[in-house]
């Protein structure tokens, strides 16, 4: 006799799992946006400054790439140009309650709307729902904030690439590892958790 429960079907992200009437889904589909705006910006206060690095450690990209993954590439895009429009615009709920687009940081921040883009896109793929696939989904959205706020560091700062790397990447790769390890036990436990109750 087999325990398994039926598979979700592919194609879904764990926010499509929410119920919501046929007519709900653009309110729900606003809360979640919104909602995850908000949880970037209250990670991003989350900050440790890093002895010789004008970026610190944050929970941002933690939560940019759960966002993603959670939402999907549209509603995860949504999220984070709504958290980038609303800091530059003023609100301070960057990192250490900053705003605008001028800090060393931003690069980051624009990073982090194209990562939870694609990682949206791969969780609707199915790449959050092993903790190999997790933990692939992961590497490649912080490759991608990286990419963008590495060079972005360099060049609003004036440091050459490389120092912007030892600055802005080296001193995070031990804390990303963390937030991977947390993101491989809790979405892949959330997608069995809903097989079962399914």
């Amino acid at each position: 006799m087999s325990t398994a429960a039926a598979p979700i079907r592919s194609g879904v992200v764990l926010a499509d799992l929410l119920p919501a009437a046929a007519r709900h889904r653009y309110a729900v589909d606003t809360a979640l946006v919104v909602g995850g705006a908000a949880l970037t910006g209250i990670a991003a206060q989350i900050a440790v400054p890093v002895p010789g690095s004008p970026v610190p450690v944050t929970g941002q990209t933690f939560a940019a790439l759960l966002i993603g993954t959670a939402l999907g590439a549209r509603r995860g895009f949504l999220s984070l140009a709504l958290y980038a429009l609303v800091g530059m615009a003023g609100v301070p709920w960057f990192s250490e309650g900053s705003s605008g687009a001028g800090g060393a940081s931003f690069g980051y921040v624009l990073g982090m709307l194209l990562a939870a883009t694609v990682v949206g896109g791969l969780a609707r793929r199915g790449g959050d729902r092993s903790v190999l696939r997790t933990a692939g989904t992961m590497a490649v959205g912080s490759v991608i904030i990286y990419a963008v706020g590495v060079p972005y560091l360099a060049l609003s700062t004036g440091m050459s690439l490389s120092a912007a790397v030892a600055a802005g990447l080296v001193p995070f790769l031990i804390g990303d590892a963390l937030k991977a390890a947390l993101a491989m036990g809790a979405l892949p436990a959330s997608w069995k958790l809903i097989g079962r109750r399914g």
